[in-house]
């Protein structure tokens, strides 16, 4: 590859969904492939682990997830697949013969649609295995009040026990019941869960969410009492982070990271 061209302009050679499918769910794509090259550029990826989806916005029974085997890195919005709260795949990706076929993933099916069939307010998901974070979720305190970062989300913080790998139909509904009407979960044992009623506040909890867990572990690390602050202290910093108290989150850096994207690497929009 020469130095005129630092990318390839389609890397998964696949054929374009975008004429196959409405300006709504299009959109709904574009947003969702910047949150996976985005959380591949800050260090949220476990290879083809974990997953990140949106709902369809014209088919409210049905979400975009990334296809099976692929790297967030390399995700596109024709890349996507789509399928219902039923495990029904309902558009596959057109990729080139030479690919692998991949399908869909059974533990995203699971978190996923348990997300989408418990909350129609929610239409964005996020899933990571970082190290901070399951670092944190195997931690019988959870997510302390110890930075201004982590007081975003003091009370706000659903968990779930691990009952093994979500790929139990049946656990769909322990997952709903434990994260509620809440926006953020930590999966005990396991990793970080957030949603949003955009992509760009999913992607914003989950981005100050796993550098609260960075923060908390690079702490409690250095072997020397932590300095916790009084409960009165941590009480007033998290009302000001209240829903409403403050802006919508994601919504103003939303922008100047899709153009970080586009200055990386534009094939996303593909």
């Amino acid at each position: 590859m020469d130095a005129a061209a630092p990318f390839a302009p389609n890397p998964l050679r696949i054929r374009s969904l975008r004429s196959e499918v409405s300006p709504a769910e299009w959109q709904a794509r574009l947003d969702l492939a910047a949150c996976y090259r985005l959380c591949d550029h800050f260090g949220l990826t476990d290879m083809i682990a974990t997953h990140i989806s949106a709902r369809v916005p014209d088919r409210p029974n049905e979400f975009l997830v990334i296809a099976h085997g692929l790297l967030f890195g390399e995700v596109t919005a024709s890349s996507l697949l789509r399928t219902d709260t039923d495990g029904n795949v309902t558009l596959q990706p057109a990729f080139g013969p030479d690919m692998p076929d991949y399908n869909l993933q059974p533990a995203a099916f699971v978190i996923h649609s348990a997300i989408y069939r418990a909350r129609p307010e929610v239409n964005a998901a996020i899933h990571t295995h970082t190290t901070a974070g399951m670092a944190v979720s195997s931690l019988q305190c959870g997510l302390l009040p110890l930075t201004q970062t982590s007081h975003r989300f003091t009370g706000r913080v659903a968990y779930h026990d691990f009952n093994g790998p979500e790929r139990d139909i049946a656990e769909r509904e322990h997952i709903a019941a434990h994260l509620g009407d809440k926006f953020l979960m930590i999966l005990r044992n396991h990793g970080l869960l957030t949603v949003g009623t955009t992509m760009q506040e999913a992607f914003s909890f989950m981005h100050g969410l796993e550098r609260a867990c960075q923060a908390q572990v690079a702490a409690m690390s250095c072997n020397t009492p932590l300095n916790t602050l009084p409960q009165h202290i941590v009480d007033k910093s998290a009302a000001m982070y209240a829903p409403g108290a403050t802006r919508s989150y994601g919504r103003k850096e939303w922008p100047a990271l899709l153009r970080l994207l586009d200055r990386q690497d534009p094939s996303w929009r593909e």
